[in-house]
């Protein structure tokens, strides 16, 4: 174990005082990372899940950019009734991919007590 000396205003010293202080470190460092959470196909999410996330993590997850532009360009070729058969394997692999995720995150706010 390494020992650790830090500065801190006498704010935050006060409110660390009575609470573990490596737990507040490692709650800051998943939320940090948790902020970062963007997958870009379904393999991605799967082994996500697949890692047994913490909660919180489960519930910063979030479709990368060019995931949503994929499924804007599906979506409008959907509605003008031009999707090929290999488009609408794919739009079928993202319904369900949604589905998972919003399970996923379902199970996690209850996990938390309902808190996001």
């Amino acid at each position: 174990m390494i020992q650790v000396t830090v500065d801190l205003p006498d704010e935050l010293a006060e409110r660390l005082d009575s609470r573990d202080v490596s737990q507040v470190l490692q709650a800051g460092l998943q939320f940090l990372e948790a902020q970062s959470l963007e997958f870009s196909t379904m393999v991605e999410v799967l082994e996500f899940l697949a890692k047994l996330p913490q909660p919180q993590e489960v519930l910063a997850l979030r479709p990368s950019e060019e995931l949503q532009e994929r499924i804007r360009v599906l979506l409008d070729r959907s509605e003008l009734g031009g999707l090929t058969g290999e488009d609408r394997r794919e739009w079928e692999q993202y319904e369900y991919l949604e589905h998972v995720v919003r399970m996923a995150k379902g199970r996690s706010l209850c996990l938390l007590g309902g808190k996001s």
